[in-house]
């Protein structure tokens, strides 16, 4: 069993049927209005599949992303699994918790959940489980105060 896909907030996912919900945000206003709402995977019955409360999901995000460092890669899986990185990175300072919860509410940062039961049908199924939010490089502008682009190939003299 596989639950995977990209989970854009107030659309409807294909294949899970799942929509993200920001429930107690002001989008208008850009503030949380309820302090017990938060992020939430929702069936069409109103079922919450899964849910983060502001308070856990905006103090790891400040806590994890007051600074940070972004090094873009290039990936290809042919001839064989190769990685490559350029000389430029992102430092990127100064974020806010509001700045995250708008990008969600943009749908630029989206919802992808890696959760998978393997060997099933034996009498030891294995769980794995990977929830990451995400966003594309030419977003992370929107996620804070300060981006700078710094090439790393440049020594100090």
């Amino acid at each position: 069993m596989n639950f995977g896909g990209t989970h854009f907030c107030g659309k409807e996912h294909l294949g899970t049927k799942l929509t993200m919900h920001l429930v107690g945000y002001d989008s208008v206003t850009n503030k949380i209005t309820r302090s017990d709402g938060g992020l939430a995977l929702v069936s069409n019955a109103g079922v919450v599949a899964a849910s983060w409360s502001f308070s856990g999901i905006l103090s790891h995000w400040n806590r994890k992303h007051q600074n940070a460092v972004y090094v873009p890669s290039n990936h290809r899986i042919v001839p064989e699994n190769q990685y490559s990185y350029g000389k430029d990175i992102l430092v990127c300072e100064g974020t806010d918790p509001l700045l995250f919860t708008k990008a969600i509410f943009d749908k630029k940062i989206y919802y992808d959940p890696g959760i998978k039961l393997e060997k099933i049908n034996s009498g030891h199924p294995k769980s794995k489980k990977r929830s990451q939010f995400r966003i594309k490089l030419k977003d992370l502008p929107l996620l804070y105060k300060k981006v700078t682009n710094e090439d790393v190939a440049k020594q100090p003299k």
